[in-house]
């Protein structure tokens, strides 16, 4: 969907769209988009001296490949972990390549996290880097608040296999209600739309994600409420059938290491947001389409702008209401 709604001419030569679906429908189409950045990464590499255009169009495509990797993570490897979580407490034992596999499973996806945060920095208009330290604690407050959760889901699932589909549907209809209600405007089309709210939904099964404009404070604390009663939930069902799973697991310590990870998480994010989260003031352009070649060049030709992004770092990051942008009706990724 958005490689039909980027401009035509924006990508050069494009396979078949026949080719195309097919690809996608291997699963194939965010390795697709990575090998477009790695060939214009190896572009610019090759070239003395870069002209613009080909900069502009890498960091296009590396913003898309951002949130692209955040779908396929909570889309794919946040239930798969749980998958795994779940069969290990129904056996009670795990090799060490399972271990490995878990932690490296947990890293990825506040790395995806962090990667994404670090994308939306970069649409920000005074672009100020995030530094190494800030860069730790979101990573480890992202790190130390999915632990618990993924365990208390994961534990559930050992306990009741064939009710866990019925919770997540229970959830996910919820959370779906929710991100309609605020109202979202990304995709080109209704029908799409309903795409991208599906997937959100997801992500707010284990984590936050801003999809509406405005100050995040009192959504963030409605979903982290939310998330939090549910998880005490899960786990309390967990202590009243504990004996049910195999005693090979150390379930009485996973308990209060899942606490004091929560709390510390915590402590971590509202330190990250006191003091490391940035606001902004964003500047009216009505000239700034996502997808087109919109900013005009010192030789004279215009400069993609990955519009998607921009939209998610307006609503991600505060600005002050007299001077945001104003995004015009009917306006997505390289269409006006």
């Amino acid at each position: 969907l958005w490689l039909r709604a980027d401009p035509a001419g924006l990508h050069g030569s494009q396979p078949p769209r026949r080719c195309l679906a097919l690809l996608h429908l291997l699963q194939l189409g965010y390795l697709y988009r990575c090998v477009q950045e790695l060939r214009q990464g190896l572009l610019v590499w090759q070239q003395e001296e870069p002209s613009e255009f080909d900069l502009a169009y890498a960091d296009f495509l590396s913003l898309d490949i951002s949130m692209l990797r955040l779908f396929e993570t909570f889309l794919e490897t946040a239930p798969q972990l749980t998958l795994v979580l779940a069969i290990m407490l129904q056996s009670g034992r795990a090799e060490y390549y399972q271990w490995f596999g878990i932690c490296t499973s947990f890293l990825g996806i506040s790395w995806a996290l962090l990667d994404y945060h670090r994308a939306l920095r970069t649409c920000l208009p005074s672009k100020p880097l995030l530094g190494l330290g800030s860069s730790v604690i979101y990573f480890l407050w992202n790190l130390l608040l999915l632990w618990p959760r993924v365990l208390a889901v994961a534990l559930f699932s050992a306990l009741f296999p064939s009710y866990v589909a019925l919770h997540f549907l229970g959830l996910w209809l919820v959370l779906l209600l929710w991100v309609w209600l605020q109202g979202t405007d990304f995709m080109p089309d209704p029908s799409s739309e309903w795409l991208y709210r599906v997937t959100v939904a997801t992500i707010l099964y284990f984590s936050w994600f801003n999809v509406a404009e405005g100050h995040t404070l009192g959504r963030a604390t409605i979903h982290f409420a939310f998330l939090l009663t549910d998880s005490i939930l899960l786990v309390v069902t967990w202590m009243t059938h504990s004996s049910w799973l195999p005693s090979g697991i150390p379930l009485q310590l996973w308990l209060p290491v899942g606490c004091g990870c929560f709390f510390l998480g915590l402590a971590l994010r509202l330190v990250y947001y006191r003091w490391l989260h940035p606001s902004c003031c964003w500047k009216p352009d009505p000239d700034q389409v996502d997808g087109a070649r919109s900013l005009l060049s010192p030789e004279g030709y215009q400069l993609p702008q990955n519009r998607r992004m921009t939209r998610l770092a307006q609503n991600f990051f505060p600005k002050a209401k007299d001077e945001a942008a104003s995004p015009v009706k009917g306006e997505v990724n390289g269409v006006l």
